[in-house]
């Protein structure tokens, strides 16, 4: 994997498995573009917690890209401090060695979005994302983990697992609770 322009490490092959699915039957047109966006440099992605926000400028037209990340359950940060003891440095052995105790190191997508035009869950902005984080992986492994909560959930209390829901469901709010009924006086 060592002549892979993106994902030559385990740890980045996880983010480009996230554009190219070994389940995809057939190929996706798109990607070429994808990889050559971030080939030359064209994703300015900031990465703030789970968060992943690319902006991208092509021509006359820009797209931002929003990446949130799944968290890793409370069960999976214990496991993985057991088979890492250090997690300093990531090597594509302990990554293996995460595989072998069957826990999955790669990310889960909470919720995706771009602003462009483009009517698909994924569009050519979103790929090029996936493939610039896989490149900022291979350089840090430890992005990895961290843009799953690992750190962060490593150092909280695990009573306190509870995270609040991004967006609340419509059928779920009771709207009395909002709009006072006032009586209508019959004359």
């Amino acid at each position: 994997m060592a002549d892979n322009e993106f994902g030559y490490t385990t740890w980045g092959m996880d983010w480009v498995r996230l554009a190219e699915p070994l389940r995809r039957t057939r190929p996706e047109p798109l990607l070429p573009r994808a990889r050559s966006i971030a080939r030359n440099n064209g994703v300015q992605a900031t990465i703030e917690g789970r968060i992943v926000r690319g902006a991208i400028h092509r021509g006359g037209q820009a797209s931002v890209t929003h990446v949130e990340v799944a968290p890793l359950p409370r069960a999976a940060v214990t496991a993985i401090a057991e088979v890492i003891a250090d997690p300093t440095v990531l090597t594509d052995d302990m990554h293996r060695a995460l595989a072998i105790a069957g826990i999955s190191p790669a990310p889960a997508l909470a919720s995706v979005d771009c602003s462009c035009s483009a009517r698909s869950a994924h569009c050519v902005h979103v790929y090029a994302v996936f493939y610039e984080i896989a490149r900022r992986v291979d350089e840090d492994p430890r992005l990895a983990l961290e843009l799953q909560g690992y750190f962060q959930a490593a150092q909280d209390d695990p009573e306190t697992t509870v995270e609040a829901p991004r967006w609340v469901p419509i059928n779920t709010l009771e709207p009395a609770d909002y709009f006072a009924i006032a009586p209508v006086p019959i004359p």
